[in-house]
């Protein structure tokens, strides 16, 4: 499969920073802040690894780290044999005053 084909519609995702495809073979394509970025795709396949052990009800694909405090959020989607990380701006709502 292209490299065109891998990432088709992730440069298009609203405030996207980077993105990361991962094979079990390593890094298949990469972009922005995530180009090259070896240990952050390192880190995300074991994440999923550990992930798949368990059986989880609803939508097991795809999880985020809630709660954060950065300013971006990792969105990975597991699809056949790869994964798709895209690193987003995260958009924190405002305070609500009574």
């Amino acid at each position: 499969m292209s490299t065109a084909a891998l990432t088709a519609g992730l440069d298009r995702i609203p405030d996207q920073l980077g993105y990361l495809v991962i094979s079990e073979d390593g890094v298949l394509a990469s972009a922005g802040e995530l180009e090259n970025d070896e240990h952050t795709a390192s880190v995300i396949m074991q994440m999923v690894r550990t992930a798949n052990r368990f059986r989880l009800s609803g939508s097991a694909d795809r999880f985020r780290s809630p709660g954060s405090e950065d300013d971006f959020v990792l969105a990975v989607t597991v699809s056949g044999q790869k994964v798709f990380v895209v690193k987003r701006q995260h958009a924190r709502p405002e305070p609500v005053t009574a």
